[in-house]
């Protein structure tokens, strides 16, 4: 056994390391957030002119680290956009700042690991001391593994940082952790084997583990952890991702049980972190079962699922059983019990909602006044939320779903389906005097609500927004009878002529001449859309400060990156990106 202070010296390291690590970014955000609600509560009832003051950087420091630091690839222009080697789809690279936080995570883990008593001469001592200060960090840094894989990771909203990346520093810290459990194996076995040297008696790792349940479920963990560290990449993961994930589930529920009794068999300090982390993942699928079984099951019913076909997608709407309280961007997490085998879900932009009055049923169905005095009361007033979800048909569960509702004589169909959710919708757009809204295929989806919420904060003045530009780029035309219904609900909005422009880009058009602008509001084009061009034309126009927000294809993604990054060091303008990277 390790002393106690090398038992203090790693919990000591873990605590200040994750100190800095935590405070850094929450101090900063919660800067931005201040200076951004400023600004907001500055502009409000303000016209173009006054919103002057908020087009300039106020500084060099700032813009300098967002085009340098904060929205730089890691490489060249690189970021979202899918490695593939040999058709094998290997993941996306982090960006710069990612790679930054990640790099001095790993080096002070690795720093921790090296921080040994060279004087001794003992080797069976500096090995043991590796070994317990390996296996402590491998205990202490399962928590922020834990924390980054929830759905319902309370960091999010405080931070206003997406799963999406969450889920990056949970993928390089799963890593870390299991390196760090092979060194802490690899170290145990040096030091028995010089320990046997010394001693001249030989025992094999057979008899070893023989026996020996603080060995087996340290080595149950051991195994399962090199198993996701396989399943895992990218290739695998991408190739049959609902089969992945659940296997996923189970290796990690043995690599946590069989950690959690290797340190109580071993008595060793650090086990109340795995304590926690297993407790932290039973709530966090608590919460998330809580969510399902709230928003979608009544006492009498459930969540009507209703799907229509559509070219190349299915426009899916749910009607719920409780109102919700949803904010521009958000999305959910589809489950259809009836079409896959499993358990699994996927993400769906909310692409719109809506709340109606629910009338009420004949007299022979509703229950009647249990009073006189009821006969003469008002009914109570009754709404239904619903919201819309485009499910663009790729392959599993949305290709199943899109061949049944096309083998329907309408198109359209009823089928049992549940929702979890709503997540995201971080950010908000009303301090921005300018928004442009960049959006690729399907991406669409996530830019409509924040057009509706624009236009209605403007009606309202209740947001500092002057101008709206909203970019698609498709490959057809039929894409347009995904959104249209809503489309045509936004242009009916007051105030949209003024503010609100449209460009469209049809990269294979059927015919050249279907690509025709409707107006100087609703503009057309032929071809592929050129992201730098167009933040270069709106920047010189602009109003105030400028969001350029992208949701679309990571080839897309990449370049609108590109071209804002090329514009942040000659004004105010922030880049929001919305990915599911998986």
């Amino acid at each position: 056994m390790s002393s106690n202070a090398e038992h203090g010296s790693p919990r000591l390291l873990a605590q200040s390391n994750y100190t800095i690590c935590s405070m850094a970014p929450v101090i900063g955000r919660l800067v931005q957030g201040g200076l951004s609600h400023i600004r907001h509560l500055f502009n409000l009832r303000t016209d173009p002119v006054q919103q002057a003051y908020w087009a300039r950087n106020g500084t060099v420091i700032w813009p300098w680290l967002k085009k340098n630091l904060i929205y730089a690839p890691l490489i060249k222009k690189r970021h979202n956009r899918n490695i593939q080697l040999a058709r094998l789809d290997m993941g996306t690279v982090p960006s710069r700042f990612h790679t930054t936080l990640l790099t001095l995570y790993i080096l002070s883990n690795i720093v921790y690991c090296c921080f040994l008593n060279y004087k001794t001469c003992n080797k069976a001592a500096i090995l043991a001391e590796l070994r317990g200060r390996t296996g402590h960090l491998a205990f202490v840094n399962m928590m922020p593994l834990m924390v980054f894989a929830g759905r319902n990771n309370a960091l999010i909203p405080l931070l206003r940082v997406s799963f999406d990346t969450f889920n990056i520093f949970h993928r390089w810290i799963s890593r870390l952790v299991v390196l760090e459990s092979l060194v802490h194996t690899f170290a145990w076995m040096a030091a028995k084997n010089y320990a046997e040297k010394l001693t001249g008696q030989k025992h094999g790792m057979t008899q070893a583990l023989h026996g020996n349940p603080f060995l087996d479920w340290g080595l149950v963990s051991l195994v399962a952890m090199v198993i996701i560290l396989v399943q895992a990449s990218s290739a695998i993961r991408h190739m049959a991702y609902e089969t992945f994930l659940h296997l996923h589930q189970i290796l990690a529920f043995f690599a946590f049980l069989g950690a959690a009794i290797h340190g109580h068999k071993g008595e060793l300090p650090l086990t109340n972190y795995v304590y926690v982390t297993i407790a932290l993942w039973f709530l966090e699928r608590i919460i998330r079962w809580s969510k399902i079984i709230y928003r979608n099951f009544g006492i009498s019913s459930s969540t009507r699922v209703t799907v229509e076909a559509l070219p190349e997608a299915c426009r899916v709407t749910y009607e719920l059983k409780r109102p919700w309280q949803l904010r521009p961007g958000c999305h959910v997490y589809a489950h259809f019990p009836t079409l896959t085998w499993s358990l699994s879900s996927h993400p769906f932009s909310i692409a719109w909602y809506d709340t109606r009055p629910t009338p009420y049923k004949t007299l022979e169905d509703e229950k009647l006044p249990s009073t006189t005095q009821d006969l003469g009361s008002p009914l109570p007033s009754r709404t239904t939320t619903s919201i819309t979800l485009i499910m663009s048909k790729k392959e599993g569960m949305t290709a199943k779903l899109h061949a049944k509702a096309r083998a329907s004589p309408s198109g359209i169909i009823n089928i049992r389906g549940y929702i979890e959710g709503p997540y995201g919708g971080l950010e908000s757009l009303h301090s921005y005097g300018t928004v442009l809204l960049f959006a690729g295929g399907v991406g669409i989806t996530h830019q409509l609500p924040h057009i509706r919420d624009l236009l209605e904060s403007y009606n309202d003045s209740t947001s500092a927004v002057c101008k709206i530009v909203l970019i698609w780029s498709v490959r057809s035309q039929d894409v347009f009878d995904w959104v249209h219904p809503w489309m045509t609900e936004i242009f009916k909005m007051p105030h949209r002529r003024q503010i609100l422009k449209v460009l469209l880009f049809v990269t294979k058009p059927r015919h050249a001449g279907d690509v025709v602008s409707r107006s100087t509001q609703v503009q057309m084009y032929g071809g592929r859309c050129k992201p730098g061009k167009i933040v270069e034309e709106e920047f010189e126009k602009r109003v105030g400060a400028m969001a350029v927000t992208v949701c679309g294809p990571g080839a897309f993604a990449d370049e609108v990156r590109m071209a804002t990054r090329e514009r942040v060091q000659e004004g105010v303008v922030d880049f929001i990106e919305e990915s599911f990277s998986w």
